[in-house]
């Protein structure tokens, strides 16, 4: 099974489940993917020995001047304005390009070569028998996703598969929700926070996932989130208190099931639940 871990806000502590799910588990059948690539932070707690890594590119186009005629049928395919025609010149904007290969296939006089353009590596390796992998994005590259079809590539389908998704609802969110089995969302009692989810549920919906809430420092703000899974049939698999020994935890870089095991058979037991409803 493949669970995405999510959350529509920042600062949830989605990584804090991601990572503790993944603890819980017997470690021969589990591997943690950390699809989070702009800023990935699961290797903090995990402290894996990476074993393997290989570098993401995207092609990019490359105009040879000499046999364009500035037609501009390469601007007009382009539906991310990443070319553009102006006077006697081909302007390029490599931040707006998807590396869709359109403008190459439009050019009538093969003026359009493809050059790879590298925008971050996937690494791998274990933590113990646990199987991890994470992707990072080169500072300023603005396309995750190329990056997470390439480390979500790399999972192992005898086992259960944890991805940590980048907290939001933006491409990188669906292009790491896509695929999964199941999508665990990670928010917090407060108007922000219930904001966020109610995104992130629309986001999961339309990718036609099963849900279930796991609502950290459960114990502050208001009851507006219960109040929403209730409304919108979602489960609440898990309440994490607002606890300053788990903080504590935390910032020291100790996984929450480390610092406290008897979290372990939560985990397990909120693993057992994720389990049914996908059978059911």
């Amino acid at each position: 099974m493949k669970i995405a871990v999510a959350s529509g806000k920042g600062g949830t502590g989605k990584t804090i489940v991601a990572v503790s799910l993944a603890l819980s588990l017997p470690q021969n059948q589990v591997q943690l993917l950390d699809c989070d690539v702009e800023v990935p932070n699961a290797h903090l707690f995990l402290n894996p020995t990476i074993q393997g890594r290989e570098e993401v590119a995207i092609l990019r186009p490359s105009v040879d001047e000499s046999r364009c005629d500035l037609c501009g049928r390469c601007a007009e395919v382009c539906q991310f304005n990443a070319i553009a025609v102006v006077g006697e010149k081909v302007l390029f904007f490599p931040e707006l390009c998807h590396g869709c290969g359109g403008c190459k296939l439009a050019c009538p006089l093969q003026a359009i070569e493809e050059v790879p353009h590298v925008i971050g590596v996937v690494e791998w390796g274990s933590v113990g028998e646990m199987a991890f992998a994470h992707g990072l994005l080169n500072p300023g590259d603005p396309m995750p996703p190329p990056i997470i079809r390439r480390l979500k590539a790399r999972a192992q389908d005898r086992k259960t598969v944890i991805l940590d998704v980048s907290p939001g609802t933006s491409c990188p969110v669906v292009e790491s929700l896509r695929g999964s089995n199941y999508c665990l969302l990670v928010t917090e009692p407060t108007p922000f926070g219930l904001h966020d989810l109610k995104l992130a549920v629309e986001v999961a919906r339309e990718l036609k996932l099963p849900m279930g809430v796991v609502i950290n420092r459960a114990d502050i703000g208001d009851s507006g989130v219960e109040r929403y899974c209730q409304e919108e049939g979602l489960p609440i698999l898990m309440r994490i208190p607002f606890d300053r020994r788990i903080a504590e935890a935390y910032s020291g870089g100790t996984p929450l099931v480390e610092a406290f095991p008897d979290y372990k058979l939560r985990f397990r037991g909120m693993c057992r639940e994720m389990e049914k409803q996908v059978e059911r």
